[in-house]
């Protein structure tokens, strides 16, 4: 596993918290233009603009890997199908383990 470069697991609300930084999240793709920007709703209900272009056609989750560049949106330079089925309240309640009083348990 390569720790040089980790990425924060966040949501829409832990993203204000890190822009700048290197993020992954997990969505449901509600919009694709094909113009470079996907539109998805993160596991805590929000909405959330993915700037990029993936490199295959999505699934209705994707993980994105890149840049939290605002509040609401990350410059993905890495995409990951998760399926048409994910259970997206757990990944929640692990994005705010990451960033609360456990994050020394994750990169």
């Amino acid at each position: 596993m390569d720790t040089s470069n980790p990425a924060v697991l966040v949501n829409a609300e832990l993203l204000r918290m890190h822009v700048g930084r290197r993020v992954r999240a997990v969505i449901q793709v509600l919009k694709s233009d094909g113009g470079g920007s996907v539109v998805g709703k993160s596991t805590d209900e929000q909405q959330l603009i993915i700037k990029g272009y993936p490199s295959a056609p999505l699934s209705t989750f994707v993980e994105v890997i890149g840049i939290a560049d605002s509040n609401q949106s990350i410059q993905a330079d890495s995409w990951t199908n998760f399926g048409d089925n994910f259970e997206m309240g757990c990944y929640n309640k692990v994005c705010q383990l990451a960033n609360g009083d456990f994050k020394h348990l994750f990169i």
